[in-house]
């Protein structure tokens, strides 16, 4: 799937976890979060086609992710006061911040994503933050391994979830591990419904999953995806709207 597919199905999935999920709070961080996870499994890829198409335009879409991270930044920093909300905000912003340093093209990105990612491993251990650290190790190496491999494994998944639930921990805010794992989960399911599908379980085996329902960049497989998206943020609303009925 494009990456407009995945960013949209992964806030999608926030919204289902902060609607859903018992004991987890309602928050607009949080689902960005998702967002962002839903985006890091395609860390591997550094030039697919989309990035290539928006090669004229990509400085201006850096721009906007910069931009959303200061503007998260700023709203922690004078209108939350400290605390667990705060924090999550920031990670908000760094995740955003991260993004728009991975959109740029071919071996300039991996480089970018490299030091990007051990600038955060050095970040992390000066503040003791082991999830912090592990996120700079995902985010350095991804870019050198091959698309749809170890990124799109549900060992990755489980790594990131992990990283969530470190950061839950330290951040003190309950739903960090689930806003991630479930927006990084999202992104391997939307894959799973392509034509090239995904190898969940490598390397016990190199079997591709797939329910072959689109193929990505065509005009029809464009049509799919839309269409995907839009059932299922019905599907979610109906569900959040259903659950919020019951609670009155």
């Amino acid at each position: 799937m494009r990456g407009s597919a995945h960013l949209a199905i992964g806030l999608i999935t926030g919204v289902a976890v902060a609607g859903l999920v018992p004991g987890v709070p309602f928050s607009l961080p949080g689902i960005a979060l998702a967002g962002f996870s839903a985006l890091a499994p395609d860390l591997d890829h550094p030039e697919s086609r989309l990035t290539q198409r928006l090669a004229f335009s990509q400085g201006y879409v850096r721009w906007a992710f910069a931009l959303t991270g200061l503007g998260l930044g700023a709203y922690a920093y004078f209108l939350l006061k400290p605390g667990a909300d705060q924090r999550l905000s920031y990670v908000a912003a760094l995740a955003f911040g991260l993004v728009g340093v991975a959109l740029q093209g071919g071996s300039a990105r991996k480089l970018a994503l490299l030091f990007t990612g051990l600038g955060t491993v050095l970040a992390g251990l000066y503040a003791q933050a082991l999830w912090l650290s592990l996120l700079g190790t995902f985010v350095a190496l991804a870019p050198f391994t091959s698309h749809r491999s170890w990124t799109h494994t549900i060992w990755a998944t489980g790594l990131w979830t992990y990283i969530g639930y470190l950061a839950n921990r330290d951040l003190g805010w309950h739903g960090v591990a689930h806003y991630a794992g479930a927006g990084y989960a999202s992104h391997l399911l939307a894959d799973t419904l392509t034509k090239s599908g995904v190898r969940w379980l490598l390397p016990l085996t190199d079997f591709s999953f797939r329910i072959p329902l689109l193929s990505t960049g065509s005009k029809l497989g464009n049509i799919v995806e839309a269409s995907i998206c839009l059932g299922y943020g019905l599907l979610v609303l109906g569900l959040v709207i259903g659950r919020a009925s019951l609670r009155f």
